[in-house]
This record gives structure tokens, C-alpha cells and sequence, in this order.
């Protein structure tokens, strides 16, 4: 993946995840069912949570150094 497409996802990720955690979509997973005892709004923010950790550990891998390629500080 070049640079610019490597950063445009960067910026997806970030206001994807901002979406994610809107009042508005948190109230469509809003009732009284459980999962194994948890509410399931417990379970939709713990699984949006570590699918936007998983996002920036692998955009965090393939983000282009600022610094360049051969620079040393």
C-alpha cells in the first residue's frame, strides 16, 4: 500500500471509530438481552474497541516513517 492510501485509511479509521461510539448507533444495540450475562451494549463496545486497536496496530506497522527512509532522528 503507497503512502497516501496508507494515510487516507489512518483518517477512515480514526472517524469510523468516533462513528462507532455515537449516541445515535449506540442506541440501536440498546435492550435487555444478554450474551453469557452481559448486556450486549457491554459486548458491542468491547468488540468495537478492540477492532479499532487491531486497526491502528496494523496501520501503525504500515505507516510510512516521517522521518524517511534513511533518516536517523
Amino acid at each position: 500500500m503507497n503512502r497516501r492510501k496508507t494515510v487516507s485509511a489512518a483518517l477512515f479509521v480514526t472517524l469510523f471509530g468516533a462513528m462507532l461510539f455515537l449516541p445515535p448507533l449506540l442506541g440501536l444495540v440498546q435492550n435487555q438481552a444478554r450474551v453469557f450475562g452481559a448486556p450486549v451494549e457491554l459486548i458491542y463496545m468491547f468488540a468495537a474497541w478492540v477492532l479499532l486497536v487491531l486497526a491502528a496496530m496494523w496501520l501503525g506497522k504500515h505507516l510510512p516513517d516521517e522521518r524517511g527512509e534513511g533518516g536517523d532522528g
